[in-house]
């Protein structure tokens, strides 16, 4: 009896997804933050863009992403009553990955020509919570004390439905008991807020959450002390 033949899935090809089905996809995102210190944009990257993303981190086995932490290299330890997330460093090693990092190598500029900014680079991470992960109320940097300026999270999601949980929560900038918005994970949807302005968190999620972290950062090497990454 002849073998089924299953249907190849078509690859993504470097530069054949258009990034952005808006003409000026920056516009919104740079007056947010400038105004307020936060934005949140549904649909940021075209629908096909996102979806190249969707199967990117969909399709990656669970042994080859790591159990999330807190801190930076000698200081990094897993801390699972603090956050249960699996991620895996993005490096621009498929098309797909390199086309994003360079979206936002482009959204880099633009931030520093629009608010002074001085960012240098940006780092990234494709994040798994699986059912019952979360990542309790925290801050992405401390004042003076990182490299950290801009956090971003683009969501990877199908489909999230209310009851789902895995919404991010921002807190005021102020006084940090205040929530100021709740998102869900919705496909597309990416916020973007000052890393040591405000505390958010994830709440527990009742179904497999897909997203995209990353940060914006200044340069703090000096002839004495070199910068780590990631």
């Amino acid at each position: 009896m002849p073998t089924e033949v299953q249907p190849v899935k078509s690859l993504y090809v470097e530069n054949s997804i258009p990034a952005f089905s808006r003409e000026e996809p920056f516009s919104n995102l740079l007056m947010d933050l400038q105004t307020k210190g936060w934005s949140v944009q549904d649909d940021f990257f075209s629908t096909d863009f996102t979806q190249a993303l969707m199967d990117e981190v969909e399709n990656i086995h669970i042994a080859y992403m790591q159990q999330a932490g807190v801190g930076r290299k000698q200081d990094h330890q897993v801390v699972l009553d603090t956050r249960r997330d699996y991620i895996q460093w993005i490096d621009p090693d498929k098309p797909i990955k390199k086309d994003f990092l360079k979206m936002m190598e482009d959204l880099r500029v633009a931030l520093n020509r629009r608010l002074f900014l001085g960012l240098f680079d940006y780092e990234a991470h494709f994040a798994r919570y699986e059912t019952g992960a979360f990542y309790e109320k925290h801050i992405d940097a401390f004042k003076g004390e990182s490299n950290r300026i801009l956090s971003t999270v683009l969501y990877l999601n199908e489909g999230w439905q209310e009851g789902e949980g895995g919404e991010l929560v921002i807190y005021d900038e102020n006084d940090p008991t205040i929530e100021i918005g709740r998102f869900y994970p919705k496909k597309g949807r990416l916020a973007v807020f000052l890393s040591e302005c405000f505390y958010h968190e994830v709440v527990v999620a009742n179904r497999t959450r897909h997203s995209i972290a990353g940060w914006f950062r200044i340069n703090n090497t000096t002839s004495m002390t070199l910068d780590p990454d990631q």
